[in-house]
């Protein structure tokens, strides 16, 4: 019996040697699981929500956002829908796709003199600046 003990302590001392000799990668980091597109649309839809909608902004006051980053499709996208009609037709899409940080923005409401202010505030936050009014 004492010779068994000793095997399997031996066997056991022999394994954790062996594993620490693997080599692992120490530095790649975890994939954070997120496609280049779903980083970028977060980033954007985060600022769109604090600068139109949460803070009350008279221009966006007819419309809500309806966020729709978890697709399955690889198409991360938020909207802009009339506010008092979250079912109808979306008036602003942005979205990007696949494993590309490039954001498109199309629907009605580019059309509208606000088109020119969303197209100006969606290129500032997609490059990182995430202030609410562009710089004078």
């Amino acid at each position: 019996m004492r010779l068994t003990i000793t095997r399997l302590a031996l066997l056991a001392a022999a394994g954790f040697a062996l594993a620490s000799c693997q080599s692992g990668s120490k530095t790649t980091p975890p994939p954070s699981g997120k496609s280049a597109s779903l980083l970028a649309m977060e980033q954007v839809a985060i600022a769109a929500h604090k600068c139109w909608i949460a803070s009350k902004d008279p221009a966006f006051k007819p419309y809500q956002m309806a966020n729709e980053l978890n697709s399955y499709s690889g198409t991360p996208r938020f909207l802009l829908v009339p506010a008092k009609h979250y079912g109808g037709k979306p008036l602003l899409v942005v979205q990007a796709q696949g494993n590309s940080r490039k954001v498109d923005v199309f629907g009605p409401l580019m059309a509208e003199p606000l088109g020119a202010r969303i197209g100006s505030d969606i290129a500032r936050w997609h490059a990182g600046n995430s202030s609410c009014a562009a710089a004078a």
